[in-house]
């Protein structure tokens, strides 16, 4: 018996279904990913290497129901994950999505910014997870400076050193950041934000319903939700104005996109080379 038909029995068993079908669909550079047919409707399916990335899916499921328990915005629902021979799983509920329309954008803003209400008395979460198929620590602190320099910046840019992308100069220019982080923007109370807020990390369903989708979640600063969704472009103005009419930003907050940028940019430079180093100092030199 192959794995993949280990895969499939278990997803059978656990959810009292038969499989009919599968047809492989976009699953990025990490994760194989199938559109299921069942006798019980339509299922998502993603699969990789336990071995590669442990732990990835039962974080990303984790997310995802916390994300949910705050009836703020919709997450498909998290229905298996497990794992068969050396791969992991994780089955969720099928969304047959559309192109975004302004309804659904202003839907989203109101929705992420009634997500970012959600607090807790620290900076960071129980577990840790992923950012794509970089491991992520989520080390409680009590501001957010500490753990944004602690938890997100200084893993990052110790990768790029070992990778030697980063020269004595860059390194000299994130420590003069580091000391200088506290005084560049206002601490607010944590807010659970999603992480992972590019264009791709949202869906929307043929009804005009946002989804959030691949949560990479820690109590953070909101900010960094909110710069991340200019980074790739893909969120409208009809978004931008429902969140700040729901949640008003800290005044100033345009001006610190390319601080709070500079973690999903080391991010980029350490799984795709170079080519984001002009942008990594570009950002970092805005702010030293």
């Amino acid at each position: 018996m192959s794995i993949r038909q280990e895969i499939l029995q278990l997803i059978e068993r656990n959810l009292s279904t038969t499989v009919t079908d599968s047809t492989a669909v976009g699953g990025g550079s990490i994760n194989h990913a199938y559109c299921l047919a069942t006798n019980a409707g339509k299922y998502f399916i993603k699969i990789n290497s336990m071995d590669k990335f442990p732990g990835m899916f039962k974080a990303e499921a984790a997310g995802l129901t916390v994300i949910a328990a705050t009836a703020a915005i919709r997450v498909p629902q998290v229905l298996l994950c497990d794992n068969a021979g050396n791969e992991s799983f994780l089955l969720m509920e099928w969304i047959d999505a559309r192109r975004s329309t302004a309804k659904a954008s202003e839907e989203l803003g109101r929705n992420l910014a009634q997500m970012h209400r959600r607090s807790a008395d620290y900076f960071g979460l129980d577990y840790d997870n992923y950012m794509g198929s970089l491991p992520q620590s989520n080390k409680i602190h009590n501001n957010w400076a500490d753990f944004f320099i602690e938890e997100r910046l200084m893993p990052m840019v110790s990768i790029a050193m070992d990778k030697q992308l980063l020269t004595k100069g860059d390194i000299a220019d994130f420590g003069l950041l580091y000391k200088n982080l506290s005084g560049l923007f206002d601490e607010e109370a944590p807010a659970l934000i999603h992480g992972d807020l590019w264009g791709g990390n949202y869906l929307v369903d043929t009804n005009e319903r946002p989804f959030l989708i691949d949560p990479a979640i820690c109590y953070g600063h909101r900010e960094f939700d909110m710069a991340m969704t200019s980074l790739f472009g893909g969120f409208s103005n009809e978004f931008y104005r429902a969140y700040r009419e729901s949640f008003p930003l800290a005044k100033g907050w345009e001006g610190r996109i390319d601080l709070w940028n500079l973690y999903p940019l080391l991010v980029h430079l350490n799984l795709f080379g170079g080519g984001y180093l002009g942008q990594v100092r570009d950002c970092l030199r805005g702010y030293v």
